[in-house]
């Protein structure tokens, strides 16, 4: 046996006790008759009775996985690898479970074992007891409303799990492993950060003071594959219609903005649309947390970057659109605007930079215009409100507006063109909606219509060789009209 494996760390080495020192060393700091499994979920009746670390005859697997959790986590503190690397608190979970099921042992079978080993593993590398929620695909939204309040959503609707931790303080080191991994710090000073996940989440944790009640964490989850334009065929966002007629406006170079509410599906609709590019075009996409996965080989992705703790350092949305205008793009793609960068956005698509694609939250298409202008003001400088329609109505040829229903599916609400100013009034023709009729079960029944007028823009795309078929634009008679696929 060599020095390291009888607990004798190498010379140079960091001064961490070996697992079964610190094992034995917990032991005496927390005495087994402290150690107490975690209460069931409460069914009535009386208090259940509490047990020790191994109750006599008990085989209980969620017994044994709810006391060595506190040991564990005291553990990985004492020794100072809650920012360890992964390799190396993979190897402390598995001697720490094997040394401590030989020193209490209990009649567990292989799969337990494995199962507590992966358990402490996520405990110490993951998300906690948000694990199983992680590997669901149908969840796109983890919503922490503080360590006994978890909801999720799922299939466009909420509902409360029975997820749960220990105490705010595990809800807390759960956080703060998830953010300090990705480069971000959260704490007293800075009660409040985004960071991304490794598979692309979007995550948003709170700490007291900003939230009253204790600390939250939000998960903007994605699916492991992005939804391609056949799957929200599929899914009912928009029609064959509306889908052609979006694929030539995006291959002949105009310029689009997706408004929406939280969730209605923006960034989805963003992303199957702009499979349309060429694969010979330079896209250089600016996001504030990097989501969009596209398939063309040449593609620049940009993220911010907030300040630091000292005030420095931060890279806004308005820096990566001037910057980006100097790295030679063909496409610019703004994964939502938000601020002051509106204005360089607009002044690209009105100089040469056709083809661009943004997001917007907005409640209507006109309520968006009325937001792109504010954002515009938010560059600082004193336009009169004239000019600045002038440069929306120019610049954005389409505006497509995406709302997630009653029956929590999301789809495409409207598709309008921006054909100038009447006054001082930008001009919007509808040229798609979705038009819904009634419940039917639990889904709307509905469908997607043309209005009947044919785009300005349409002798444009014709002219470069996309014109989409002019029937797609006949409005049907109500014996005509198809039902929502």
């Amino acid at each position: 046996m060599n020095d390291e494996a009888a607990g004798t760390p190498p010379a140079g080495a960091e001064p961490h006790l070996h697992p079964r020192a610190a094992f034995q060393a917990l032991r005496t700091a927390l005495p087994v008759e402290r150690i107490r499994a975690q209460p069931p979920a409460r069914t009535g009746g009386p208090e259940p009775a509490q047990r020790p670390f191994v109750a006599e005859g008990s085989a209980s697997f969620q017994v044994v996985k709810s006391q060595l959790h506190q040991r564990f986590l005291a553990a990985l503190e004492q020794q100072d690898l809650l920012l360890a690397s992964e390799d190396r608190i993979a190897q402390f979970v598995e001697t720490f479970v094997t040394q401590a099921l030989e020193d209490a042992p209990v009649p567990l079978n292989e799969d337990e074992r494995r199962r507590l080993v992966d358990d402490l593993r996520e405990e110490a590398l993951g998300v906690g007891p948000l694990a199983p929620l992680m590997t669901d695909p149908a969840i796109t939204d983890i919503l922490v409303n503080g360590p006994q309040v978890v909801y999720i959503e799922r299939f466009g609707k909420l509902e409360r799990t029975q997820i749960q931790f220990l105490d705010t303080n595990h809800l807390v080191r759960i956080i703060q492993r998830i953010v300090t991994r990705v480069g971000r710090r959260i704490d007293e000073s800075v009660p409040m950060v985004d960071a991304r996940l490794p598979d692309g989440s979007r995550v948003h944790a709170t700490l007291p003071p900003v939230t009253l009640d204790g600390p939250t964490l939000a998960i903007r989850r994605f699916g492991r594959r992005r939804l391609r334009r056949e799957d929200l065929l599929q899914l009912g966002m928009l029609s064959p219609e509306i889908a052609q007629f979006l694929e030539m406006a995006v291959r002949g170079r105009r310029n689009l903005l997706i408004s929406g509410g939280t969730g209605s599906g923006k960034s989805t609709l963003l992303g199957a649309l702009a499979e349309a590019i060429p694969p010979t075009e330079r896209i250089l996409t600016i996001e504030d947390a990097a989501e969009l996965i596209l398939d063309q080989p040449h593609v620049v992705r940009m993220e911010t970057r907030p300040p630091n703790i000292e005030g420095r350092g931060q890279i806004t949305a308005r820096d990566l659109v001037i910057g980006a205008l100097r790295m030679r793009p063909d496409r610019i793609i703004v994964g939502e605007v938000r601020g002051g960068e509106a204005l360089d956005m607009l002044q690209a698509m009105n100089t040469g930079h056709e083809g661009g694609m943004s997001t917007i939250h907005a409640n209507s298409p006109r309520d968006a215009l009325a937001r792109l202008e504010t954002m515009v003001l938010m560059a600082g400088l004193e336009l009169p409100s004239r000019a600045i329609r002038q440069q929306i109505a120019a610049a954005i040829h389409l505006l497509i507006h995406v709302r997630r229903y009653e029956d929590g599916v999301r789809r495409i609400e409207s598709v309008a063109e921006l054909t100038g100013l009447e006054g001082d009034v930008p001009q919007l023709q509808e040229i798609f909606r979705f038009e819904p009729r009634r419940y039917g079960g639990r889904r709307i029944e509905g469908s997607f219509v043309p209005t009947g007028i044919v785009p300005r823009l349409a002798d444009a795309l014709r002219d470069r060789q996309f014109a989409a078929p002019r029937e797609i634009f006949e409005r049907p008679s109500e014996l005509e009209r198809p039902t929502e696929r």
